[in-house]
């Protein structure tokens, strides 16, 4: 009789705080869900959970680990057992890996501020991170080739609690120095909510001045900031599902046919910090401004003009020339940016979405949105849950 393989007893060494590591997780069920089953050893983990006291004596198959100190590292390495890397090579030693390509992360972000207009840039990143480095490097050398310059202030500590009024002072006095309008690309969400918090305390408009973009689309994190962060959206369940299939190779005793695999990123989920045009017209770029600060308080096109001493035809053309739409557009497409959010975000009912985002009438709300969304706003909420 052929003796039946055990279960592969699996250790998923992978933090359970944040978006980007539960959909690795995710990645590796759906994994384990086709090609399994796996016996798999997960427990809550953040990004400072020390290494587990029962992995040096753990009668285990395979690790999948995201790594983050030489201790972790040696005491992986010392298991003996097919390990897959799913952080940073920088403690892996000979492990594979797999990861987000950050040279995609760096490019993509780049090609999302020409699009929008920009030509002047800077960057704002950690320096002890290899792939902070990487990702940066690549925002830069795009941008270069293009003969445009970029500003770029490295962070000295990753801890956002340590020395943080010195860092929001050195963030204000580079924020100040920078030519404007500027596209700046922030290593990662937690650096991009520090440089939107600079920016309040600078009283640098965003985005009209300054437009910002993180890495990784933290939800928590890009949805508390003020403004919303835009920010590149990776594909936790790709490496996930290909660090499990890896895995499952090496436990099996294959070969892998290649010891790195890079995924690139799923695009940039765009938000308020960087979802206008560059406007070089200070006249329009003052209208946009007083449209973000009052279009949820009922501002329409005739009070714009009041406020601006302008004539209707002129405002009109001169908001068509800077960002192809007309004042009324402008401020309905701030409105449905609202209407949205409390839409996908909240309970509350179209009448009170209404009051809060400057329609006189729901009914008015419900026939602007079908005319622009092609349903209604409840249709278009139930697609989103």
């Amino acid at each position: 009789m052929p003796t039946r393989r055990r279960t592969p007893r699996v250790a998923l060494l992978i933090e359970t705080t944040r978006t980007y590591t539960r959909e690795l997780l995710a990645g590796v069920r759906r994994y384990i869900a086709a090609h399994g089953p796996w016996s798999t050893f997960l427990e809550l983990r953040a990004l400072d959970s020390s290494p587990p006291a029962w992995l040096r004596d753990w009668d285990g198959d395979g690790i999948l680990t995201r790594t983050f100190t030489p201790q972790m590292g040696r005491l992986i390495e010392a298991t003996g057992l097919p390990a897959i890397e799913l952080r940073t090579t920088n403690f892996g030693g000979s492990r594979p890996y797999v990861g987000m390509d950050n040279r995609l992360i760096g490019a993509s972000v780049a090609e999302h501020f020409l699009e929008r207009g920009y030509r002047q840039f800077a960057a704002y990143s950690l320096h002890t991170e290899s792939f902070f480095v990487e990702r940066i490097r690549n925002f830069v050398t795009t941008v270069e080739a293009l003969g445009a310059r970029c500003s770029r202030l490295p962070e000295t500590t990753s801890d956002s609690a340590k020395d943080w009024e010195k860092s929001q002072a050195r963030l204000v006095a580079w924020l100040q120095e920078l030519p404007k309008p500027v596209g700046i690309f922030a290593a990662n969400d937690q650096l991009g909510v520090r440089l939107l918090e600079a920016c309040q305390r600078a009283g640098v408009a965003v985005p009209e001045e300054v437009a910002v973009v993180g890495a990784e689309n933290e939800e928590t994190l890009c949805s508390f900031a003020t403004p919303p962060l835009t920010s590149v959206r990776y594909d936790g369940q790709a490496v996930g599902y290909a660090a499990a299939e890896m895995l499952d190779q090496l436990m099996r005793g294959r070969r892998l046919r290649r010891s790195a695999v890079l995924i690139p990123p799923k695009g940039i989920v765009v938000r308020h910090s960087s979802d206008s045009l560059v406007i070089n017209d200070p006249f329009v770029a003052h209208a946009a401004r007083l449209i973000r600060e009052e279009a949820l308080h009922g501002l329409n096109v005739d009070q714009l003009c009041h406020k601006l001493n302008a004539s209707r035809s002129t405002l009109d053309r001169r908001m068509k020339a800077a960002l192809q739409r007309t004042p009324k557009e402008e401020i309905l497409r701030v409105r449905f940016r609202e209407v949205e959010r409390l839409l996908r975000e909240t309970d509350l009912t179209i009448d009170t979405i209404a009051a809060q985002t400057g329609f006189a009438h729901s009914h008015y709300l419900q026939a602007a949105f079908k005319e622009t969304h092609g349903v209604t706003p409840g249709a278009w909420r139930r697609v989103q849950i």
